[in-house]
């Protein structure tokens, strides 16, 4: 292992960004400046397609300052900074932040007044353990890496006629900084995913598996045990049958928990939604919204992945919440500007897309916590039912509580096993509570799970990762 290396480009325009804040902090009761320098690659191989390009989502490099004066706050991003022109650029931004902060004055708007962030005394440097770095990667040979296990999908099967792959790498530096604060960070994420595509008769089908950690890119080194979970997954859809619409008792394994924690109690409880009163969430606080297996922990701090971070995008640290606790909702997750606005503490969920985005209350790693069955008392315990396994999509209802999760594949339990039988595509859809107080046992296993991305709405993507263990639940399937 190796230190992930803070940015020499972060680290000398620091005094700059200094001065420039003690230039804005004369006209405005607080200033803070993300300042970001993030560097990544991302390839892409197939039996058709060899690509390289030079960024990820995560790829960054800029600033963003905020500032604050009489209940109202202003942003204003700006790329490359110059050290020495600290008080000609902290000119021009004021102009800017002025500018938008007199927009309500002129129109005559009501103010939703917010108080002032703290700013009290704090500093961190962080350099996370990384097995290497994405910068120093020799990617015309970790092409041909992926290239023959590329090859090795295909001829592992007449069925198969693509492998694709796709591996990610982001060294990710971010510095925070106030008039009293000075917060820096330095670490490496990584993603790979495969999805194999063949045929079988006239059926045509895809399988999908996944690998993601906060390491570099030595992570691809196991991208055979990938390719071999895809295509195991493709001759199980190619081989599915279409699923009889009913309530089953399910059993999910760890990658389709994830998803179930994502969007019941992820998006529900992100409390940005409390102040615009779009979720449900804020009227359950200290309500029985599971079983007592139920205890869910959101955070970058609850598990090691690609959304485990020392601070987040408003220099608030990363932390470790517990949403439910053996079934009982006990509190959401905060950006800066909410909590204030909901007189509580943030939690370390504030983020940006990137420096030109604005920060929402955002997932990191949302997970299920593990039980103490097997995985082989939980199968052995259904009469009739299925496995689901393989995550294809999800969304939910905030605001009503409704979730629908599409998953790719499930294994019929007859009597206690296995049949063989495979049905796909499988939709899971009910209200939260119902299928989380539904949850009857929960396995030791316990994975995360950080390939995709989490958008708001329909847009402000971040990285984010779910999981846990195998849960057993009644739920309705289609």
């Amino acid at each position: 292992m190796m230190k992930a290396t803070f940015s020499p480009y972060l680290k000398s325009i620091a005094p700059g960004i200094k001065e420039f804040i003690n230039e804005l902090s004369a006209h405005y009761d607080y200033v803070s400046v993300l300042s970001t320098d993030s560097r990544g690659f991302q390839l892409t191989v197939s039996q058709r397609v060899k690509a390289i390009a030079g960024t990820t989502l995560t790829t960054e490099k800029g600033n963003v300052v905020r500032v604050y004066k009489d209940g109202l706050y202003s942003e204003y991003s700006f790329n490359l900074f110059d050290p020495s022109k600290a008080k000609e650029t902290a000119a021009k931004a004021r102009k800017i932040l002025d500018a938008q902060l007199d927009v309500l004055n002129e129109t005559g708007s009501n103010v939703y007044w917010t108080g002032k962030l703290d700013d009290t005394p704090q500093e961190l440097f962080v350099e996370m353990d990384t097995t290497d770095l994405p910068e120093e990667a020799d990617l015309s040979a970790l092409v041909d890496k992926l290239q023959k296990f590329s090859d090795e999908g295909v001829s592992s099967s007449d069925e198969i006629f693509d492998c694709n792959i796709r591996a990610a790498s982001t060294h990710i530096c971010k510095m925070f900084l106030t008039s009293n604060r000075d917060l820096r960070q330095s670490y490496v994420i990584s993603e790979g995913a495969v999805t194999a595509v063949g045929a079988r008769g006239e059926k045509s089908s895809y399988g999908y598996s996944g690998i993601s950690d906060r390491e570099g890119p030595a992570l691809f080194d196991r991208m055979g045990e990938v390719v071999e979970k895809s295509c195991k997954n493709l001759s199980d859809a190619l081989g599915a049958e279409s699923i009889v619409p009913g309530e089953y008792d399910v059993i999910t394994s760890p990658e389709v928990s994830g998803l179930i924690a994502h969007e019941a109690f992820g998006h529900g409880v992100e409390m940005d939604m409390f102040v615009k009163r779009r979720a449900l969430g804020a009227e359950y606080i200290g309500q029985r919204v599971g079983s007592d297996l139920v205890t869910m922990h959101e955070g970058a701090n609850c598990v090691r992945d690609v959304a485990s971070y020392a601070f987040d995008d408003e220099g608030t640290l990363a932390g470790d919440v517990i949403e439910i606790e053996k079934g009982i909702l006990k509190t959401g997750v905060c950006d800066a500007l909410s909590a204030l606005r909901l007189s509580c503490n943030p939690t370390g969920n504030g983020k940006r897309q990137n420096f030109e985005h604005k920060a929402y209350t955002r997932m990191t790693n949302t997970m299920f916590d593990k039980g103490t069955s097997t995985v082989e008392e939980m199968i052995a315990s259904v009469k009739y039912g299925y496995l689901l396994s393989g995550m294809d999509s999800g969304m939910e209802d905030p605001k009503h509580w409704g979730i629908q999760c599409i998953l790719s594949r499930g294994y019929e339990i007859v009597d206690g096993k296995l049949t063989g039988k495979v049905v796909s595509p499988v939709v899971m859809t009910g209200y939260v509570p119902d299928l989380l107080n539904s949850i009857s046992m929960a396995s030791g296993d316990y994975e995360s799970f950080g390939t995709g991305y989490c958008g708001k709405g329909y847009k402000e993507y971040v990285k984010t990762s779910d999981g846990g263990p195998y849960l057993k639940a009644r739920a309705i399937l289609g």
